[in-house]
């Protein structure tokens, strides 16, 4: 099963107008509902919602400040995922908002957060819809683009395929509105200084986002082994032949592969702490794509926080593994030993079966 993040721009969702143009909106949710029921996961990230609250407000002239901008975010947004959901709830599909800051995606609690509430969201066949929480977010703490905002989230759930639709085919040899014989490039194998200068700084003069924020983003999924699509939106069909395999719009390819990318970070983040586990759980760790459940956990080591990066230790001392831990160090006192289907009962809560989730979990 391939899991994809969506990115739509408000290019595409305007059709170039001042307005969302929902018949537009209706051929996207369909292709993203016929992939649905095919079993992808699909996560949207959308623009527009700025876009939403001018048209609500009847277009008002509040000039260019961060408050006006804000409050166009604020009426707009419930507004855009009300056309969303009315459109999906044609298909028997629900769909679910989520509002992101770069504060959310650097903080090792909130990023474990967003992740979990993804993840829940795709295993209960919810598509998430994602844009940045525009109405709170200070300059500090911005994505400040959904091209980012869209790799980003691509690296949290560990997408297969970011696909980036555009009012452009793709990324040219030169700006084809300026130079007919420009030429689409079809296939990037990596993200260069040059490709930059080719991209310049064309783009919509709708959205917040031109062809170099698209390259900055397909740059950094590249870095967290996805491959990226940078499309037309206008194009028939155009998500479910990107899936297909079609050659459309430009494929810059991943840099590395997903596990080795994440298995790099984790072995050189520096522990803040450590779980003693026993013969039969390091045996079961060893062998690959087994999650530490609180059953196999001997001792906890060290005082540390949800999200903290854990050293994972062999009843003899050795080091076998590194892994985010999605428990604190007083909770896991409390369940070490204990059974996944008992957290709930000793803690009041639970962040799910696993200590250490095999997503979240390097070997040595």
């Amino acid at each position: 099963m391939r899991r994809i993040v969506l990115k739509l721009g408000t290019s595409v969702l305007t059709k170039g107008s001042p307005n969302l143009n929902r018949q537009r909106m209706l051929e996207l949710a369909q292709q993203v509902a016929a992939l649905h029921e095919a079993g992808y996961e699909i996560i949207i990230v959308s623009s527009g919602a700025q876009t939403a609250g001018r048209s609500q407000l009847n277009f008002p002239d509040l000039g260019k400040s961060v408050p006006a901008k804000q409050m166009l975010s604020a009426v707009g947004q419930s507004h855009l995922m009300r056309i969303y959901q009315d459109l999906f709830d044609i298909f028997e599909i629900t769909a679910a908002q989520i509002l992101l800051t770069r504060d959310d995606l650097s903080h090792r609690v909130r990023y474990l957060n967003a992740r979990d509430t993804l993840d829940t969201l795709i295993e209960q066949r919810i598509i998430p819809i994602v844009n940045e929480n525009d109405t709170i977010a200070t300059e500090e703490i911005r994505v400040g683009d959904n091209d980012n905002l869209s790799a980003l989230v691509a690296s949290v759930v560990d997408a297969d395929l970011l696909i980036i639709l555009t009012d452009q085919p793709g990324v040219f040899t030169d700006d084809p509105r300026k130079n007919p014989g420009a030429a689409l490039i079809q296939n990037i194998s990596q993200v260069s200084d040059e490709l930059f200068e080719l991209a310049g700084g064309a783009g919509s003069t709708i959205g917040t986002g031109g062809m170099v924020t698209k390259i900055q983003a397909a740059q950094i999924a590249s870095r967290s082994g996805i491959e990226t699509i940078i499309a037309s939106g206008s194009e028939e069909d155009v998500v479910k032949r990107l899936v297909a395999g079609e050659r459309l719009g430009t494929r810059i390819q991943a840099a590395k592969d997903r596990s080795e990318s994440r298995k790099r970070w984790l072995l050189t983040d520096r522990t803040q702490g450590a779980l003693v586990v026993d013969a039969g759980a390091a045996k079961v760790l060893l062998r690959g794509g087994a999650s530490l459940l609180p059953v196999g956990i001997r001792e906890v080591r060290g005082e540390f926080e949800r999200g903290a990066t854990l050293a994972v230790h062999t009843p003899d001392g050795r080091e076998i593994a590194h892994g985010l831990s999605n428990y604190r160090s007083e909770d896991l006192g409390r369940i070490r030993g204990r059974k996944s289907s008992e957290i709930v009962d000793i803690l009041g809560y639970s962040y799910g079966d696993a200590v250490l989730h095999r997503n979240n979990l390097a070997l040595l």
